[in-house]
């Protein structure tokens, strides 16, 4: 194909790669949004128009300093994105092994019970978190704990976080629709800018998801509050139908 006025020749691997090119950019934009990435990334770009602008004005000296910026661009951009980028392939990695030949699951019988537990104890105060396991493998996530490989229910969840018990503390892992661990302990959260008032169960839930694509739900024995972690966020105050309409929504993406 050509364009006469533009004298243009555009072949099928032109339009291949155009279009590779393409849905490249949209998976970045749709990993990144929402994320930390997006203002490093528009810091590149207003640096980009800052050179843009200072060539032609034959400044001299700038000129000189981002140009030599640019040649090393692509280590920069390693770096400053090295933890976008491990998760960004992480989960390529894991919908390539895991998402292509799994089957559609019901979501609905496995969160019935950890709904039904969760607003137990947010109304009893007990302080609860449950991490629910999607693409990603949490194995070198998650240190230490107790291997159940239980079916879950509404009174396991409970009888584990009720106070005084020997796993109350730690973090439960659901896997493959079955309650795979408890009393885990996992990474916190580094980025404590305006999350100090964060309990220890709150920074746990940001810290797993922040590393990984998990769902974390914890449950305030201080406010009987429930609050959702995804992908480092918090949404907090949700009642037992606002959680399940989240809950699902989240899992039948993933699926």
């Amino acid at each position: 194909m050509s364009i006469p006025w533009m004298d243009i020749t555009i072949g099928w691997r032109d339009i291949l790669d155009i279009f590779l090119v393409t849905l490249l950019l949209y998976r970045i934009t749709i990993m990144v949004q929402g994320t930390r990435a997006v203002l490093a990334l528009y810091g590149l770009f207003l640096i980009i128009v800052f050179y843009l602008v200072t060539r032609p004005l034959g400044l001299n000296t700038i000129t000189w300093i981002l140009e030599y910026f640019f040649g090393s661009i692509v280590l920069i951009v390693i770096i400053v994105f090295q933890r976008d980028i491990r998760l960004a392939l992480t989960y390529m990695g894991a919908r390539q092994r895991f998402g292509l030949f799994a089957r559609k699951k019901d979501y609905s019988s496995l969160l019935a019970p950890v709904i039904a537990a969760a607003v137990y104890m947010a109304q009893r105060r007990i302080g609860a978190l449950i991490v629910i396991e999607r693409s990603m493998p949490l194995g070198d996530m998650v240190q230490g704990g107790v291997e159940l490989d239980a079916r879950v229910s509404k009174e396991l969840l409970i009888s584990i976080f009720w106070v005084g018990g020997p796993l109350h503390d730690g973090a439960v892992v659901l896997r493959n629709g079955k309650l795979g661990e408890a009393g885990c302990i996992l990474p916190l959260t580094t980025l404590m800018e305006g999350k100090q008032d964060y309990g220890t169960r709150h920074r746990a839930a940001l810290g797993i998801t922040e590393e990984t694509d998990a769902i974390a739900l914890v449950v305030s024995e201080e406010r009987g509050a429930i609050s959702l972690a995804i992908r480092g966020k918090l949404s907090t105050n949700l009642d037992g139908q606002r959680l399940k309409k989240v809950l699902l929504s989240l899992l039948e993406k993933s699926a």
